[in-house]
């Protein structure tokens, strides 16, 4: 394995040192995936481990912590299921663990890897709708607390944005209107939500699903809450399908919709309502500006937030583009 200089490696040693996982035996090696936390590989004298450096700026939000305590209690309860996850290790009976400031999970290593768009098919496709549908399964009730609106100021970013990035200025200000109208009718729809509440992983796209062969497992899993069921088979199945590549595969789309409802799965009677509240995108998108600008992030996520910006408002306005054809494609199952 070829070494390759990591800035935590000594925080990783105190953490294998303080957890009992031995001494390591290579230089530990950043893994790619999420855009909030660092993750690396820690392979060690006695075996091989993954660990998620949470990041301290998340952790010092009020509801953190609470969050996190609900998302170790349904994982917990996932353990006990057949759906194929990786859940974080305990020691001396907590699963989250902290060195010196620094909270962290660590995971036993699993020799997978997460798809490519051009790996996922139908079959797999399937795999996951199946999976998301026994997911939704446990604590299921028929009565949903609507959530409060989104009230994000772009505006108060644009002034930000206008002497610090020219660059996003222009792009944020392009679709500003757009990132309203979004907003507003969002917050209408929400309030027509199908009334259910279940467990959500809440971020179960493709790279949160590692596979080795035909098999795979399902990780970050300290996104999991009780949350809205129908809102989450939306987003899911339409990142499985090609919207994050600005490219939906209607054929994926309906293998996806299709094996979950063959599971168990409840779909909705209004695909509409549910797509004008799928505001996650704005919400990421405020997230990323913030990132951009310097707020409440390290010098070190800047250049994320600027990437991740310019992504985001790409994936919006793709995603009010295909609506109709989505729409149409959900609404003929």
């Amino acid at each position: 394995m070829a070494a390759i200089k990591c800035h935590d490696t000594e925080l990783l040693q105190k953490i294998c040192l303080q957890c009992g996982l031995g001494t390591l035996e290579y230089e530990p090696v950043p893994l790619k995936g999420g855009f909030l936390h660092k993750m690396y590989s820690l392979f060690t004298d006695k075996g091989k481990y993954a660990v998620k450096l949470l990041n301290p700026f998340i952790m010092k939000r009020e509801t953190a912590h609470e969050n996190y305590r609900t998302a170790e209690k349904l994982e917990a309860m996932l353990e006990q299921s057949s759906v194929p996850i990786i859940p974080a290790l305990r020691f001396g009976g907590r699963k989250m663990q902290e060195l010196n400031g620094q909270f962290f999970y660590l995971y036993e290593w699993y020799g997978g890897k997460s798809l490519k768009s051009s790996e996922v098919t139908e079959s797999r496709c399937a795999a996951m709708g199946g999976a998301l549908a026994k997911i939704h399964a446990f604590d299921r009730l028929e009565n949903f607390k609507s959530r409060d609106g989104i009230h994000i100021d772009w505006n108060f970013y644009l002034g930000l944005l206008a002497d610090k990035n020219r660059g996003l200025y222009s792009l944020v200000r392009e679709n500003a209107s757009l990132l309203y109208e979004m907003q507003e009718k969002g917050n209408a729809a929400v309030k027509k939500l199908p009334p259910a509440t279940a467990v959500c992983h809440n971020d179960m796209d493709c790279k949160n699903v590692l596979w080795s062969g035909d098999e795979f497992r399902i990780i970050d899993l300290e996104c999991l809450s009780l949350s809205n069921p129908f809102m989450e088979l939306l987003e899911t199945a339409l990142c499985w399908s090609g919207t994050g590549d600005k490219a939906v595969d209607f054929d994926l789309l309906r293998a996806f919709v299709r094996s979950y409802a063959n599971a168990g799965g409840q779909l909705p009677d209004d695909w509409k309502t549910l797509y004008d509240a799928n505001c996650g995108r704005l919400e990421w998108l405020e997230y990323s500006l913030k990132r951009s600008l310097g707020i409440e992030c390290s010098a070190d996520e800047i250049e994320t937030g600027i990437s991740e910006t310019k992504n985001t408002i790409a994936d919006i306005v793709y995603y009010r583009s295909a609506e109709d054809g989505i729409i149409d494609c959900l609404t003929k199952l």
